[in-house]
């Protein structure tokens, strides 16, 4: 039997998120080096973000500026988006990782998932299946096993550490949550645009204005700074919003807790970091978890597989009118 078009639109989803949460793996590396070699999260966020921006502004100007148009009375959105989404995500992960174990961090953020579904359940009314519950729970089972929790004692961490973990999963879930309700009206990359934009602002208003750009960096550090803003994060976080927009928010979420597998395996070819059999054990039910979203049809039939079409017919529609 021939995949309908809303099958083929549901397996560009994963495939999106799941290149998402690899090249988000990859930067993870780049920014441990980055940061044993004397850069600072702090710095690393502003030349990440800023970068991110000027680039895809760049692009989108010359290649599609189309793109770049928005109306006046969706401006408080996209500044809301990027200053809560975007920034929010970059300050509390990075700033968690600067107080706690790395690890902890991680378990942290991706609480996410639950508050996706939670929300999606409270307020949009939309009832998970039993399917996406059990996905669910294997996948922070599987979190939880793979960055080692097991070993760390959480009540003996700092405060303001896991505080701003979990602000980290609280603002990764509204990333996607308020990109799906974005793309209701735009493309993707002109949602991920203004959202990088205004990050950047914000970002640069709080710390020293484009402090970190008059660094003496070596060129392996500026061959890593430009990795990662350009495949560890304008790239990722556009593909991740354009996956959310085939195959929703709570899907996404889970499907995106792949990342620290990524990064573990990474961890073990490149910097010697083997993994235990928990460890391994726990990647495998993340894996197993993502394999049953695939399979679970009943979560959500209803809604529009297909947002990004519809978002980009809507910003030619505005065009014209």
């Amino acid at each position: 039997m021939k995949p309908t078009r809303t099958e083929k639109g549901l397996k560009r989803g994963y495939l999106f998120v799941i290149l998402a949460a690899l090249l988000w793996g990859i930067s993870g590396s780049g920014a441990k080096f980055l940061f044993h070699s004397g850069v600072s999260p702090f710095q690393l966020v502003q030349l990440r973000l800023t970068l991110s921006a000027g680039i895809l502004f760049a692009v989108l100007g010359l290649f599609r500026p189309m793109l770049l148009r928005i109306s006046v009375k969706d401006l408080g959105y996209f500044i809301l988006f990027g200053v809560v989404g975007m920034a929010g995500v970059q300050f509390t992960y990075l700033y968690a990782i600067s107080k706690i174990h790395v690890a902890a961090a991680i378990l942290l953020q991706y609480l996410a998932p639950f508050f996706i579904v939670i929300y999606s359940a409270v307020f949009l009314k939309e009832r998970p299946t039993p399917v996406t519950t059990l996905s669910l729970a294997g996948a922070f089972l599987g979190c939880y096993l793979v960055v080692g929790a097991y070993d760390l004692d959480f009540l003996s961490l700092n405060r303001a550490g896991i505080l701003s973990g979990i602000l980290s999963a609280v603002t990764f879930a509204w990333y996607g949550v308020f990109g799906e309700y974005g793309m209701r009206r735009y493309n993707p990359w002109t949602v991920l645009c203004f959202a990088f934009v205004f990050a950047a602002l914000i970002w640069n208003v709080f710390h020293p204005p484009l402090e970190a750009f008059f660094q003496d960096y070596s060129p392996a550090q500026w061959g890593w700074i430009l990795y990662i803003a350009v495949l560890g994060t304008l790239v990722p976080f556009g593909l991740y919003l354009q996956g959310v927009g085939l195959i929703r928010a709570a899907r996404a979420s889970i499907t995106a807790t792949l990342e620290p597998i990524s990064a573990g395996i990474l961890s073990a070819v490149f910097l010697d970091e083997i993994l235990s059999p928990l460890q391994i054990f726990g990647g495998a039910l993340v894996i197993g978890a993502v394999i049953l979203l695939q399979l679970d049809q009943g979560y959500d039939e209803k809604a529009p597989a297909l947002i990004r079409a519809r978002a980009v017919k809507a910003a030619e529609n505005g065009k014209r009118s």
